[in-house]
């Protein structure tokens, strides 16, 4: 027996947290009865279970990481019509969706899956997955607002948590540097900028955790390995332990 978003995520429908939406709102059911309830264990080799009317099955997972160009947009559905980071994996037949987002204007380093529990581990706070980015902003960029991205900016939802920030290179129309996010909130590095007040010019994820890959163009992608795959999972389950250590 396993929770039933736990069941929904394994089998593609979307991400844990998304799968939970899904269940509150009414859209799945078992047996023909509508759970909403988040506890809700269920089998899904014996029970019939059913998104919005049509039974759920176990796919075949894809774990793809694609170097974004600017001007796609990172989800399923657009209502602009825009180019899509999921159409530059025209072939793949299962349904696949972006671990977390990478804005319009952005580009760079994102995975794509339909692995609930992977997308979970790469982007659930929990875990701590660090990304990469490099960012050009205009102007001279300060040391003392270095150290202030370093300790943590407040946004209006709160504090963000530390950043890392390396290869500075500071000039006097344009700055680069690097920095370092083990968090993901909605447009995080142009926010807190912007709260000091520099634009971003170009920002560019070059780092996923461990894996990065110098070599892939833009617009193009390669499939993840066994081994990469296992080795977040891997890391996953060690964090999970250290937590669970922590509270005890």
């Amino acid at each position: 027996m396993q929770r039933l978003h736990k069941i929904l995520a394994h089998a593609g429908i979307g991400s844990r947290r998304h799968c939970e939406e899904l269940i509150a709102a009414g859209h799945v059911t078992v047996n023909g009865k509508r759970i909403t309830s988040m506890g809700f264990l269920a089998d899904p080799q014996k029970n019939t279970i059913c998104c919005d009317g049509i039974p759920i099955k176990e796919e075949k997972k894809i774990y793809c990481l694609l170097n974004k160009p600017r001007g796609y947009v990172c989800t399923n559905y657009d209502e602009l019509g825009r180019p899509r980071a999921i159409d530059l994996l025209g072939h793949v037949s299962q349904r696949i969706y972006t671990v977390g987002r990478l804005d319009v204007d952005s580009e760079g380093l994102i995975i794509l899956t339909n692995d609930g529990e992977f997308a979970n581990i790469l982007s659930h706070p929990r875990y701590g997955v660090p990304k990469t980015y490099q960012v050009e902003v205009e102007g001279h960029i300060t040391r003392e607002d270095i150290e202030a991205l370093e300790r943590g900016i407040w946004l209006s939802e709160g504090k963000t948590a530390s950043a890392k920030i390396t290869n500075v290179n500071s000039g006097s129309k344009t700055s680069r540097l690097e920095i370092t996010l083990r968090e993901g909130r909605n447009r995080e590095i142009r926010r807190i900028l912007a709260r000091q007040e520099y634009k971003v010019r170009a920002l560019r994820r070059i780092k996923i955790g461990w894996l990065s890959a110098p070599q892939l163009k833009i617009g193009k992608y390669r499939r993840l390995s066994d081994a990469e795959v296992a080795r977040f999972y891997v890391t996953g389950r060690q964090r999970t332990l250290c937590s669970l250590k922590s509270t005890t």
